[in-house]
């Protein structure tokens, strides 16, 4: 079995940084972060964010890391080789295989919501956003998700871009879309902020974003923040462990993930200022979830200048987000099959690509014609939870905190500390011992309890 590391590396050291952060920054980011900010306690809450981010989500990407590139192999591989080589189990490989899992299941629907973002390029390009009132937003939408063949459809072309992009490899494909995708954007990102601003109510937005009210801190918004924290930058689900194995020997780990990490955190306060000042100036509610991006926004901008440059633009932009997210969604599985099977990377990935496009249409269905199907509803918390809440649900709320949790433990506990620092080489041996501390103690004390609580 040849490890990956074998057959790819990354160009340079910014290369890895852009598909790294691309990695974390997501659809997610554009609506989730600056909604769940704004309604508990806007600039308060981005500093217990921060905190969690400093505490526990840096900390666990910095292991998981370090992993990829110590093992140099796919998720499960790593972990059962280094298990062994300290004379451990090699069941270890658990804790990849449920990464992989996660981050496959995950692909199957971000694909199917990423297809709706596709889709509104198209509608915004040809004018059908323009003017468009609160009915026809709503019914435009609500028209999308009522046809699965449709929904397919867009679902089917973004995972064939996936597809494309992992299946040339490392240099030639993820590279390439990475070294493109992520500074535009950045720039339409930064063209959207500028345009919101004139068109906009910004005030509104930046009282809503950083107005500190430190009553609405309690113990349950905290576990919101480490939660947050954790998922925006999504580690514990092997992403960063195959990324890892592409990193050189002399790269600094822990500076890497302080940058990643940051820039995740920009993006998502960036999209808050695009968005939210055309939300409050037109009356909206900023409070939509997904719908914010679907409804809401094609409301607010349809009826300004350039509406459909402004629309087209930042569609494209969540497309970007999207993809340059599925890209490393995808890449475990891939790396993995081309490692365990000899497979070329450009069948692995499209046999990754249909079975996940094919269970994606569970996913399609619980929009229309499964809407009223619940296939757990014997377990009194799943009673009206269709297949794509059931797949949100468990790989958000089960095998990544649990995964991520079991990484930790891996890291600390099994890894001599001695292994550790030479493979960190921190500037600083009290950094290292800081570092130490919160990867054994803080951090997985902080994801048992965010895993209880979602359980609750």
């Amino acid at each position: 079995m040849q490890p990956v590391a074998e057959r790819q590396a990354w160009s340079s050291r910014i290369v890895f940084l852009m598909a790294a952060v691309g990695a974390a920054v997501g659809l997610g980011n554009v609506w989730k972060f600056p909604y769940v900010a704004g309604v508990n306690g806007g600039g308060a809450f981005v500093l217990v964010y921060l905190l969690a981010v400093l505490l526990v989500a840096i900390p666990i990407l910095i292991g998981e890391t370090m992993l990829g590139r110590m093992g140099r192999r796919s998720p499960p591989e790593t972990m059962r080789h280094l298990a062994r080589e300290r004379g451990r189990s090699g069941a270890w490989a658990v804790v990849g295989w449920l990464g992989m899992l996660a981050a496959y299941l995950i692909l199957t629907y971000y694909s199917v919501i990423a297809g709706w973002t596709v889709a509104y390029v198209f509608k915004a390009g040809s004018g059908a956003l323009d003017a468009i009132s609160a009915e026809a937003a709503n019914g435009l939408f609500n028209e999308l998700l009522a046809d699965p063949v449709q929904m397919l459809i867009w679902h089917g072309l973004f995972m064939l871009l996936t597809v494309v992009i992992v299946g040339q490899g490392l240099e030639k494909g993820i590279e390439r879309a990475v070294k493109v995708l992520m500074p535009m954007l950045f720039v339409f990102l930064l063209i959207m902020v500028a345009y919101a601003a004139v068109n906009g109510d910004p005030g509104a937005a930046v009282a809503y974003l950083f107005d500190f009210d430190f009553s609405r801190i309690t113990p349950q918004v905290a576990l919101i923040a480490v939660g947050q924290a954790f998922f925006s930058i999504s580690v514990g689900i092997g992403l960063m462990m195959i990324y890892g194995a592409y990193l050189p020997q002399d790269f600094s780990i822990a500076r890497g993930s302080v940058f990643i990490a940051a820039a995740d955190t920009l993006v998502a306060l960036l999209a808050g200022l695009a968005i939210f000042p055309l939300v409050f100036a037109n009356g909206l509610d900023p409070g939509e979830g997904p719908g914010l991006i679907f409804v809401t926004f094609p409301l607010a901008v349809g009826g300004m200048p350039a509406s459909t440059l402004f629309g087209t633009l930042f569609f494209a932009l969540m497309v970007f987000a999207a993809v340059t997210s599925t890209i490393a969604i995808m890449e475990p599985m891939v790396s993995w099959a081309a490692e365990k099977f000899g497979m070329g990377r450009s069948m692995a990935a499209a046999i990754a690509g249909f079975v996940a496009w094919v269970l994606g249409i569970g996913s399609i269905l619980s929009f229309n014609a499964w809407a009223g199907f619940y296939p757990l509803d014997f377990i009194p918390v799943f009673s009206e939870a269709t297949v794509f809440a059931l797949v949100d649900y468990v790989t958000a709320n089960v095998m990544m905190p649990v995964g991520a949790l079991l990484m930790a433990v891996f890291v600390g506990w099994i890894l001599s500390p001695a292994a550790l620092e030479e493979e960190l080489a921190m500037q600083h041996s009290w950094l290292f011992q800081c570092w130490l501390w919160l990867i054994r103690g803080v951090a997985p004390l902080a994801l048992l309890l965010v895993f209880v609580v979602n359980l609750v």
